[in-house]
């Protein structure tokens, strides 16, 4: 009970210091006092470089002013330390600390340009992320149909360039997949302004409107050479009857179950952001049970060896040995696959499942046609016998 009530007590503090900065600043400029000197009196024990400590908690704790009273202090601390007539310890400890001291300062100053202090920077970039990722998920779909979404960002990093945003009302499923201009960190924070605002715009705006409306967002943004590209498609989820339209975007592949061919649907439309009053053309189709639609971005098709085409077919080829599996998994298979690394990478994949009572029907009707042949047969052997009798 005694340990558990400790730990009560310590998170409390730590939670009200975090709320309450003169709380922490107290505390921890009294830790660097006591640390101060007992490096002074025990210098075997606890050494200069232990005021790093509290200098660091300062760096997560502190608005700016007050960590750089605390480091000063500390900083005044360890010197008086390693300047007394007995000390006889090695000195670079002190030199250690001004080093981490600089560095802890230097964050908190980048830190302070957001008004922000600590770790509430980061966890606002988190939520942000977050955010993002949510955004990207697919809505739930009704039964034979599935969707996947899969992104890679350039590098690994945590932001990407491409984003999906999605939505449904009444049978339609809306989808669109964003490449920013750039690349991982440097597209990360314009993706995630378009995010909200694509995602506020799909599903309120009709079909036809989405992508002259994002147009018309980017223009008013006044961004220098800066752009998105786009591939929007709509789906009745019902008929299976969609519409695809890009904005510089590459085209849409469709899958046909029926005559195991690959298609692109191309919808050509000038890139978001460039002209006050485009044009975006469309492309109809038909998915039947068994077919699907691939939305990718340039990362997963074009290289600087490779042009789209080329790398169009590439996709093609490596989702023909997923058809078997009714392309579980497929998105995220084939943008580890073949997503180039240096781009950021994404994929959209809608599948219309075929209905397992339609794959029943060939076997229902092959036992029919046994069944009769049986009788047929056995007809055939009673009237011969009847012949061989008389």
């Amino acid at each position: 009970m005694s340990m558990r009530r400790a730990g009560y007590l310590s998170g409390s503090l730590v939670r009200r210091a975090r709320e309450s900065h003169a709380l922490a600043a107290v505390g921890l400029m009294s830790l660097a006092v006591f640390l101060g000197v007992a490096a002074l009196v025990m210098p075997l024990v606890i050494p200069v470089s232990a005021l790093i400590i509290p200098v660091l908690i300062g760096g997560l704790l502190l608005k700016f002013r007050a960590l750089v009273v605390l480091t000063c202090l500390s900083l005044a601390l360890g010197s008086y330390a390693i300047t007394a007539p007995d000390w006889y310890q090695p000195k670079v400890g002190i030199a250690v600390l001004a080093v981490v001291s600089w560095i802890v300062l230097a964050g908190a100053k980048v830190r302070t340009r957001l008004g922000v202090q600590g770790t509430r920077g980061e966890s606002m970039l988190i939520e942000l992320r977050d955010q993002l990722t949510m955004q990207g998920e697919l809505p739930r779909l009704p039964a034979g149909w599935r969707a996947e979404v899969a992104i890679r960002s350039a590098g690994g990093a945590s932001f990407a360039g491409d984003f999906v945003v999605s939505s449904t009302h009444g049978d339609i499923l809306e989808v669109a997949l964003v490449d920013v201009s750039g690349k991982g960190l440097d597209a990360g924070t314009r993706a995630l302004l378009l995010s909200g605002a694509f995602g506020g715009l799909l599903g309120v705006v009709p079909v036809e409107e989405f992508l002259p409306a994002a147009n018309h967002y980017l223009r008013r943004q006044d961004w220098d050479d800066d752009f998105a590209t786009v591939v929007h498609v709509s789906v009745n989820m019902v008929t299976g009857e969609f519409e695809v339209r890009t904005a510089g975007h590459p085209p849409a592949i469709q899958f046909d179950a029926w005559s195991g061919r690959w298609q692109t649907r191309d919808a050509d439309g000038p890139l978001l952001g460039l002209v006050d009053h485009p044009v975006f053309a469309s492309n109809h189709g038909t998915l039947k049970q068994g077919d699907a639609l691939f939305l990718y971005s340039d990362g997963m098709v074009e290289t600087r060896r490779r042009d789209i085409g080329l790398g169009t077919d590439r996709l093609a080829g490596h989702a023909e040995r997923l058809v078997g599996t009714g392309f579980k998994n497929a998105a995220e298979e084939l943008v580890h696959e073949i997503g180039g690394p240096g781009d950021d990478s994404a994929l959209v994949l809608i599948h219309r499942q075929v209905n397992p009572a339609d794959l029943v029907l060939p076997t229902d009707c092959r036992r029919v046609k046994s069944q009769s042949l049986l009788r047929r047969r056995r007809s055939a052997l009673i009237r011969i016998k009847s012949r061989t009798a008389a």
